[in-house]
């Protein structure tokens, strides 16, 4: 497993301490079916996640989980139509 990847699945590791897991897990399948609802594909509906946001935008962080604020997934979060 490559150095990104590895960064990348710990910050879901952070954002699942943070929400206990299945809160995490209930948010984001129901991320993805509201873009899928919305008109998205099933690729843009996972990209529109706000935990895959956070992830993808810093998993070439090499320290983003010691500077990390909790619940920054948050700032992530966006209108999942397509306009």
């Amino acid at each position: 497993m490559s150095e990104t990847t590895l960064n990348h699945e710990k910050i879901h590791l952070a954002q699942q301490r943070e929400l206990w897991i299945i809160v995490f897990y209930l948010l984001y399948v129901y991320y993805w079916l509201h873009g899928r609802v919305s008109g998205m594909t099933s690729g843009e509906a996972y990209m529109a996640i706000p935990f895959e946001r956070e992830a993808y935008q810093n998993e070439t962080e090499k320290y983003y989980l010691i500077c990390r604020k909790k619940h920054s997934w948050k700032k992530y979060l966006k209108k999942t139509s397509q306009s």
